[in-house]
């Protein structure tokens, strides 16, 4: 995927968010797009209470929220502002329990094609200890 080429930057992407899906923000700023760069994207979740399960851990549900939002804004970043391309299938894979604390979603883009996506999304802890891989395919909407 060497010849893919981001054509929205972490502002393009934050404004659009903002504009079309407010609703992401509802527990503050917890998500922050990191950077993009060609193929990939990291998002970054500092958690907060509602996040948690007991025992200390980022609930799965949490966790499967920063890689859909993680997929979106890659594939977003390569195709453009194509609002209603949307999750199709995911696949979560939980490795390791994380503890309460910033976690670092690393989206990369394994198939692009006019109709399909296809990403793998590495969800790790600020140590750098992979607690969850997601596979995520979306549909993009014809032009």
């Amino acid at each position: 995927m060497s010849k893919l080429r981001p054509i929205l930057t972490v502002d393009d992407l934050e404004r659009f968010i903002d504009a079309e899906f407010s609703e992401v923000h509802v527990d503050g700023r917890v998500y922050s797009l990191l950077e993009v760069s060609p193929g990939k994207a990291t998002l970054r979740l500092d958690p907060i209470d509602r996040h948690l399960r007991p025992g200390g851990t980022v609930s799965g549900p949490t966790l499967f929220t920063l890689a859909d939002l993680g997929a979106y804004f890659v594939i977003l970043a390569h195709i453009g502002l194509a609002k209603h391309t949307v999750t199709t299938n995911m696949n979560i894979n939980f490795m390791h329990k994380p503890k309460p604390g910033p976690l670092s979603c690393h989206s990369t883009i394994l198939k692009l094609g006019k109709r399909l996506a296809v990403v793998d999304c590495q969800i790790v802890d600020d140590t750098g200890v992979l607690v969850s891989q997601a596979t995520a395919t979306y549909s993009i909407p014809p032009e």
